[in-house]
């Protein structure tokens, strides 16, 4: 897959396209200094960003919404140049709340529109689509969907719109191999969060898990390309054509997470990435492990 950063966008199965690398702006609301996501979010659109993914949990979209529109009226960017991605939390799922939560998400950011919506359990997926037949959302996807949960949806009697994307876990330590062929033959594009391991917060990450960015193998085709450990990450997924939202609020790191257009890891290469593989899941969500529909129990 030959990119550029002007062209750094794939395609959907609605029509639409998404940018292969996004911002993530999760950040704990008690730990972190209010501004910082605006601040990151200004930083990222002028180092070439167009896609942020957000959430309204995340209690910072007021943040993201107004570091677009200053980025607006300065002339860099119009409205149709950022992908937005919103998502409904699993604690907001009857299917009553998924449109007032997006309407909610949209007066916070102060746009008409989100480019895609996402949601963590099948049963709110009827009202996600009547989202995107009333014009809030231009597609609608799904996040942490196993096979089967998949197939449910896409079985459903009446389905007006299959997902276009599944937002998952993935990286160098958990590539996700089944998932993704199985996506691949859907037309489903898996989007990535953690794509370079996660921050080391115990309160909602396995901390017993090996830090990925510390894997020699990276480092050493990193040196090769005088690029980081973090860079060979996110050009891996990117070039396996998943799309990959590293999060980050520090204006170096935001800058170099960009810089991964300008070269290509050899099939050699990816072939050894490929086989860092240790099915290790930094995030579990043990919190929601008694749902039914806790979607970590299935292989894939």
């Amino acid at each position: 897959m030959n990119l550029t950063a002007e062209s750094h966008r794939i395609p959907l199965s609605d029509g639409n396209s998404i940018p292969l690398l996004g911002l993530g702006t999760y950040a704990d609301p008690q730990k972190t200094p209010k501004g910082s996501c605006l601040e990151a979010v200004k930083i990222a659109i002028d180092a070439g960003y167009r896609h942020i993914d957000g959430a309204f949990v995340y209690f910072n979209e007021h943040e993201v919404g107004q570091a677009i529109r200053e980025k607006i009226a300065e002339g860099k960017i119009k409205r149709e140049d950022i992908f937005y991605c919103g998502k409904l939390w699993n604690t907001c799922h009857p299917p009553e709340l998924v449109r007032p939560t997006l309407e909610k998400t949209l007066k916070i950011l102060q746009l008409d529109y989100v480019d895609l919506y996402i949601i963590e359990l099948p049963m709110a997926f009827k009202a996600l689509e009547a989202c995107k037949d009333a014009g809030l959302a231009k597609s609608i996807g799904v996040s942490n969907f196993n096979r089967r949960q998949l197939e449910m949806i896409m079985n459903k009697p009446g389905l007006k719109y299959k997902p276009v994307s599944n937002q998952v876990e993935c990286h160098p330590y958990f590539t996700q191999p089944k998932l993704l062929e199985f996506c691949r033959q859907h037309d489903i594009v898996i989007v990535g969060y953690s794509p370079l391991g996660t921050s080391r917060d115990e309160s909602w990450v396995n901390v017993s898990s090996p830090p990925l960015l510390k894997d020699p193998v990276l480092n050493a085709i990193g040196k090769k390309y005088n690029k980081t450990a973090a860079q060979i990450a996110l050009r891996f997924n990117v070039q396996r054509g998943v799309v990959v939202i590293p999060k980050s609020f520090n204006p170096q790191r935001i800058r170099e997470n960009f810089q991964i257009f300008d070269f290509s890891l050899t099939e050699k290469e990816m072939q050894e990435i490929e086989a860092l593989n240790k099915n290790v899941r930094y995030v579990e969500l043990l919190m929601w492990r008694d749902h039914p529909e806790y979607p970590f129990n299935d292989e894939y």
